[in-house]
């Protein structure tokens, strides 16, 4: 099974390590050519997360082959739009499994004319140390959902599940892009704002009562989340990934444009659809945007 992954940035790179170790026919689909060149000529190097480092040959290219049986988009949702265009080749039969945080791409990809489309929710920690090294932080699972067309032609990844890197199916596929980025919410923008690692959002009094708030207010908003998202289950991912920068923080310190809006502005806009309103949550989505605005490196 030949799968190409877009995206060689820390998720697509920590996700072709696991696939290449277990046998995986894995081609990596660069943004340039040096990053491309540099994967073939030094392999792909990953930082366990015992502090072990594991090695793999990798393919890698900046095109498309046309032929891969699987491809998995692993950019984030602001370059989704070049990707969008570089589909027009593959074949529409081709299964495609997207793998972004947020929900803004879910309704876009579904216009595409693929025929098998999934989208994943990774659960793990990965952070990108150059072109060729990922390292893997926080032990978690790649959740998928098919939202169009045949389960059975995405099942064949299970064979690539391992103790560290587990795939598991999930059967609503919007539900679960809506449960992460729910819980994203509650470390992404935060730890950006106070500029800190997930654990300091449990260990610090202050910045747990802001959490606290966050969670009854996000509970009042949506209330069939009560019974299935504790508290406690934000409190456990804060503890797993203590040492973790997130996403967003990561993307402010080097001067990016985060993910605040596929991510906390997608969840306001849903509260708002509902006439809910989340005022702690607005207020971190404007400190985000203003901080964005501001263009200085944290």
């Amino acid at each position: 099974m030949k799968i190409e992954i877009i995206g060689a940035g820390a998720v697509g790179l920590l996700v072709a390590s696991f696939f290449a170790e277990m046998q995986a026919n894995i081609h990596l689909i660069t943004r340039t050519e040096q990053q491309a060149e540099r994967l073939k000529e030094n392999n792909l190097i990953r930082t366990n997360h015992d502090g072990t480092k594991s090695v793999f040959p990798i393919d890698a290219a900046t095109t498309l082959s046309g032929d891969a049986d699987m491809i998995i988009i692993a950019v984030k949702y602001g370059q989704l739009q070049d990707i969008y265009r570089q589909l027009h080749t593959v074949k529409q039969s081709t299964p495609i499994l997207f793998l972004q945080n947020g929900l803004a791409h879910y309704d876009e990809a579904l216009q595409l004319p693929f025929h098998q489309i999934a989208f994943g929710s990774v659960q793990f920690g990965a952070q990108k140390i150059n072109g060729h090294h990922v390292a893997h932080k926080g032990i978690g699972s790649m959740k998928i959902a098919v939202a169009r067309g045949e389960e059975h032609l995405f099942s064949p990844m299970v064979a690539y599940s391992s103790e560290h890197f587990s795939i598991v199916f999930e059967q609503d596929a919007e539900m679960m892009l809506l449960e992460k980025a729910w819980l994203n919410c509650f470390i992404n923008p935060l730890t950006a704002v106070l500029q800190v690692r997930n654990g300091k959002l449990v260990q610090q009094i202050d910045a747990f009562q802001i959490v606290k708030n966050l969670y009854n207010e996000m509970i009042v908003a949506f209330p069939r989340f009560a019974d299935s998202f504790r508290l406690e289950k934000v409190v456990a991912l804060c503890e797993r990934t203590a040492e973790n920068t997130s996403s967003m923080r990561a993307d402010l310190l080097a001067g990016r444009k985060t993910e605040i809006e596929t991510i906390v502005g997608a969840i306001i806009k849903r509260a708002q659809m509902e006439q809910k309103q989340l005022p702690v949550l607005q207020t971190l989505y404007l400190l985000v945007k203003a901080l964005e605005e501001s263009g200085e490196q944290m």
